[in-house]
C-alpha cells in the first residue's frame, strides 16, 4: 500500500505544500465490530457509576416493631422500613460500581486506525499549516479557515499541546471539537464529519508517544533554571 498524499492548506485555503498519510495508519481495513467494541468500552469508562440506593438496613428509622405480632388481623411486620412500606429500603437497587471494560492497547490502536482510514478514504482528513491566528487568539479567523476546508457541521481539530493560540481560538466553538495529538481517539473521530490536523499535530501523532529509556521529559523554562541553579 502506498502512502496517501494530501495538500497542506494555509489559512486562506490555498495550497502551501503536501503531507503524506502513511498507509499503515490511514489506509487499513476498517473492522466495524472491533470499532464498536472499543467505542462501547470507551463510553462505558466515562460513566461515573455513582448511582446508589439504600437497603432496609441503611434507611433511617423503623427500629421498633410497628405493632404486636398477633391479634390485629394484619400481616406480621417487624419494621416500617421493610421494602413494602413507603420510606422503606430498596431491594436489588443500584450500588456504586465501575463500568470499565478491559480493552487491550492493540485493539484501541487498530480501531483508531480503522476510523482514520475510513475518513481518509472519503477525503475527510485535512492538513493545515495554521489557522491564520498570530499573536492574539481570534475565533472568527480560525472559523473562516475551517469553513474553507469543510462545509459540514461537526469538525474535529487536532493540534499540538503547546499551541495555546489555536486552542484559545477554538475551544468554545460549538461545532468544533478540539483535541491535542496524544488525545486522539476512535469515538471522537467517528462522531466528527471531518478531521483537521495542523502540520505539527500530524507529525506528533505519527511519531507517537515518547516511551522507554530514550524518552525525555520536557521541562518548563522555570524548571530548567531551577535545575541549573541546583547544579551550581
Amino acid at each position: 500500500m502506498a502512502a496517501q498524499t494530501v495538500d497542506v492548506l494555509d489559512a486562506k485555503g490555498k495550497k502551501a505544500g503536501k503531507a503524506e498519510l502513511p498507509a499503515d495508519i490511514f489506509d487499513v481495513q476498517t473492522n466495524v465490530p472491533l470499532i464498536h467494541q472499543v467505542v462501547v468500552a470507551q463510553r462505558a469508562a466515562a460513566r461515573q457509576g455513582t448511582a446508589s440506593t439504600k437497603t432496609r438496613g441503611e434507611v433511617r428509622g423503623g427500629g421498633r416493631k410497628p405493632y404486636k405480632q398477633k391479634g390485629t388481623g394484619r400481616a406480621r411486620q417487624g419494621s416500617t422500613r421493610a421494602p413494602q412500606f413507603a420510606g422503606g429500603g430498596t431491594v436489588h437497587g443500584p450500588q456504586p460500581r465501575s463500568y470499565d471494560q478491559r480493552t487491550p492497547k492493540k485493539m484501541k490502536v487498530a480501531a483508531l486506525r480503522g476510523a482514520l482510514s475510513d475518513r481518509a478514504r472519503a477525503g475527510r482528513v485535512h492538513v493545515v499549516s495554521g489557522f491564520g491566528v498570530d499573536g492574539v487568539p481570534s475565533t472568527k479567523t480560525a472559523l473562516s479557515t475551517i469553513a474553507s476546508l469543510s462545509p459540514r457541521k461537526h469538525v474535529l481539530v487536532v493540534t499540538e499541546r503547546n499551541d495555546e493560540i489555536t486552542i484559545k481560538s477554538l475551544r468554545n466553538v460549538e461545532q468544533v471539537h478540539l483535541l491535542v495529538a496524544d488525545q486522539l481517539n476512535t469515538y471522537d473521530v467517528l462522531v466528527s464529519d471531518d478531521v483537521v490536523f495542523t502540520e505539527g499535530a500530524l507529525s506528533a501523532f505519527l511519531a507517537g508517544p515518547a516511551t522507554g529509556r530514550g524518552a525525555k521529559a520536557v521541562a518548563t523554562s522555570a524548571e530548567a533554571s531551577d535545575a541549573e541553579e541546583a547544579a551550581k
